[in-house]
């Protein structure tokens, strides 16, 4: 399926295109479709996990997680390939699972422990592990589409195969940072792929409240294409993604992707999500990514119960084993605070650290520099 550039919607209203991209059967093999599975899976359990932990006083901050988004992380970041870069955002991490991170490592560094991707400096989502292609996220969600930005551009200038890509909700789209991100990345055609996340709210503010014509509709005016697909099918995105990375690839500049989701737990723990009403929930909640996905594959793809009931059980054992060994993991050594200040040579991307990471040693090729 082609992708074509946004056009604005008559008299201004919002429309919606619930339509699917295409048959992705040519691109996902038996396989694929049961990895996509078993991130969504790792993504859902890894977070009930950790909300746990922090109701119990383990997590020493607050709480985030993905609920309800699992397909648009998973979905997007299965295109990329290890010398890919990302930028991954707190509703994300089907994305740091598909690069390579354990759900060890994210339950560890929730607690601050040694354990953790940042080895205890973060007690959140503010990491990304660069030996897997991942740039750490900064709280001004915007910023991280100049920072995508900035990777293209490195890529581009070197002609470099590689591809940057990042994500945002909508309401990062009302921020200049963002405004500014677009325009560079459509001027010198950099290859970049922006995955707009439209969950429905800003923290508390509604889309009606936050932009008067639907955010990919601004692709045209950067002059590049604007998609909008549906979220909660992991197909969708994923060849939506795929396309967006091939026209990148081939030196046909950016793609702003637009995901329609919802979240479905609140902007964090603490958040009550009293003003949201409860018939979205009711209209979202048919629609859950996983419930979606497991239907097709046994409706559309021969998977018996019992393969996806061994799925979701294996996936069930290794969160459960995780969250033992991160509650194992011992608090950091204050000396090791000055560890890290200072950038250091990033080795060649291999296989990850998990036993299901997306590529193999074969994929992976040397790096020119640390970029």
């Amino acid at each position: 399926m082609k992708l074509e550039t946004a056009s604005p919607a008559r008299n201004g209203s919002r429309e919606r295109p619930d339509r699917k991209l295409g048959d992705s059967g040519d691109h996902l093999t038996r396989e694929d479709r049961a990895l996509l599975l078993r991130y969504m899976l790792l993504m859902r359990l890894s977070e009930e996990r950790g909300l746990t932990l922090y109701k119990q006083g383990k997590v020493p901050g607050s709480f985030y997680d993905g609920c309800g988004q699992e397909a648009i992380s998973v979905g997007a970041s299965f295109v990329l390939g290890p010398r890919d870069r990302m930028c991954i955002l707190h509703r994300d991490l089907g994305a740091h699972f598909v690069r390579g991170v354990t759900p060890e490592r994210y339950l560890a560094n929730y607690m601050g422990r040694s354990g953790g991707v940042t080895g205890g400096k973060d007690g959140n989502m503010h990491f990304g592990d660069p030996g897997l292609g991942c740039v750490g996220m900064v709280s001004m969600l915007p910023d991280m589409a100049p920072v995508a930005a900035g990777m293209a551009l490195a890529f581009k200038l070197r002609s470099e195969p590689r591809v940057a890509m990042t994500f945002f909700g909508e309401g990062s789209t009302a921020n200049g940072q963002w405004h500014e991100a677009m325009n560079f990345a459509g001027v010198h055609k950099l290859p970049v792929v922006y995955i707009l996340e439209n969950n429905r709210f800003a923290y508390s503010t509604p889309t009606e409240l936050e932009y008067a014509v639907d955010p990919v509709e601004r692709a045209a005016g950067y002059g590049f294409p604007g998609v909008s697909v549906d979220g909660n099918d992991v197909e969708a995105v994923f060849e939506a993604a795929r396309e967006a990375a091939d026209r990148a690839r081939a030196g046909e500049g950016p793609t702003l992707i637009e995901c329609h989701t919802m979240r479905m737990h609140g902007h964090g723990a603490h958040d009550d999500m009293s003003y949201v009403p409860p018939e979205l929930f009711d209209e979202w909640g048919s629609r859950d990514p996983i419930e979606m996905h497991l239907a097709r594959l046994a409706a559309d793809h021969g998977f018996a119960g019992t393969e996806l009931d061994e799925i979701r059980a294996d996936c069930e054992r290794v969160v459960a084993e995780a969250a033992e060994r991160a509650l194992e993991s011992e608090m950091p050594d204050p000396a090791s605070a000055r560890e890290g200040v200072f950038a250091e040579r990033i080795e060649p991307l291999g296989d990850g650290e998990a036993p299901w990471s997306r590529w193999r040693e074969r994929d992976a090729e040397p790096e020119r520099s640390a970029a």
